[in-house]
């Protein structure tokens, strides 16, 4: 079987629209979230999101065609755009049919059919855009990465909730390990920022309501946490076939060794109380990866800062590592970036194979009280140095998805 190996990253978020930037905001322990001022939320229970700034799609793609794609979709065709000219892939020299797409979306288009809803109400029905499905549909950023790049390859656009980046990286592994292609571009997008999202997470009392500084309100594994603050942005990852990277020369950022999915099979939105779902996620993407749990250097926790997710997660973690869960740093970006939903995983990834690259670990910030349930070594507030040569990443999904990948050092 083909050795798969990660090669180029691009991303859109609350911290950067770039790599660099991205990681020097996490090594600082910087939060993205900030107060919503693109409309009014004096009627809203949240105040504040982890908004892209400073992301202008008319000067990137142009007004005609940004206008063609929803907010989610422009953030995954940035992010892809700069993920392939990081991995230095020369498309005119890749075999389009070998080449695939994973990069999927939880909510798609909401924005975009909000406003079409409005135009419906207000000026009727000869004001609709034809381009509403398209623009509104998930699969519409693996479609649109793929007719921008010709890759002819299996195109696939995991709806698995907020553990689709891992979804899609982890099948895009499976895919290429098996011989199936020999590049897959994978990740997550998401862009839910919007006044019905918020109104619908708020009444389901899922959502922070903290009402402070906006930095502080995202605080897994704290005791004060009460809840998740919403993000957007997008992850995107270059996988290839090792025989493929290096026949062209490839600079290699790690290797992609293993992957878990469950399904709690428990509720709509609740994390099984015991964890069986991460729990069962985590053993089969070590067993894959042929890594005991002692090995594990570092873990990047799902974590979105509400009571019982949290404390699931590490009931899981206890479970599966044993005494060595209290040796194993567990680190939460969400803390910073906030939740960013389908595309956390991507972003998740990103920042892990940073991790590798560097030897440092970013901060769960806003630790202050701890939660006795919440016991482990999260990092806390302040970036450790530490040598990573295999680390994890969890990403669990409303519905009781569960999707953990398995990252090693690369090694000749």
């Amino acid at each position: 079987m083909e050795r798969v190996v990660i090669t180029g990253a691009g991303l859109v978020s609350p911290l950067g629209n770039d790599v660099s930037t991205f990681w020097n905001a996490m090594l600082q322990g910087k939060s993205g979230i900030s107060r919503i001022d693109s409309w009014d939320t004096s009627h809203m229970k949240t105040h504040m999101a982890g908004v892209v700034r400073d992301f202008d799609a008319d000067g990137r793609f142009g007004r005609k065609e940004a206008r063609r794609m929803d907010r989610f979709c422009q953030f995954a065709m940035a992010a892809a755009e700069d993920a392939i000219q990081d991995a230095g892939l020369v498309l005119d020299q890749v075999d389009k049919e070998r080449m695939g797409v994973y990069v999927g979306s939880g909510i798609g288009g909401i924005s975009t059919l909000m406003e079409q809803g409005e135009l419906l109400r207000t000026r009727g029905v000869p004001r609709i855009s034809p381009l509403l499905v398209p623009m509104m549909i998930s699969n519409m950023a693996a479609s649109m990465i793929s007719i921008h790049t010709g890759a002819q390859g299996p195109t696939l656009s995991p709806v698995t909730a907020c553990s689709i980046g891992n979804t899609a990286i982890g099948e895009a592994f499976r895919l290429i390990r098996s011989g199936g292609a020999d590049v897959i571009i994978a990740g997550g997008a998401e862009a839910a920022i919007t006044e019905i999202s918020m109104a619908s997470f708020g009444n389901a009392t899922a959502l922070s309501s903290w009402d402070g500084d906006p930095a502080l309100a995202s605080r897994p594994f704290d005791a004060g946490r009460e809840g998740f603050v919403m993000a957007e942005g997008a992850g995107i990852l270059v996988l290839e076939s090792l025989t493929h990277a290096r026949k062209r020369g490839a600079r290699i950022y790690a290797e992609v060794t293993g992957y878990g999915a469950s399904s709690d099979a428990y509720h709509m939105v609740a994390s099984h109380p015991e964890g069986r779902g991460a729990y069962q996620a985590m053993k089969l993407a070590l067993q894959e990866a042929g890594v005991e749990p002692a090995q594990v250097d570092v873990i990047s926790a799902h974590a979105t800062s509400t009571q019982v997710g949290d404390r699931s997660e590490m009931v899981a973690i206890k479970r599966l590592f044993g005494e060595d869960a209290y040796r194993i740093p567990v680190t939460a970006n969400k803390s910073m970036l906030g939740h960013m939903f389908g595309a956390a995983g991507g972003a998740e990834a990103i920042a892990l194979v940073q991790m590798i690259q560097e030897g440092q670990i970013p901060p769960t910030i806003n630790q202050e009280v701890r939660d006795p349930e919440c016991d482990l070594d999260v990092v806390p507030n302040e970036a450790r140095e530490k040598d990573i040569n295999i680390a994890i990443s969890n990403s669990f999904g409303f519905g009781g998805h569960n999707a953990v990948i398995v990252l090693h050092k690369f090694e000749q």
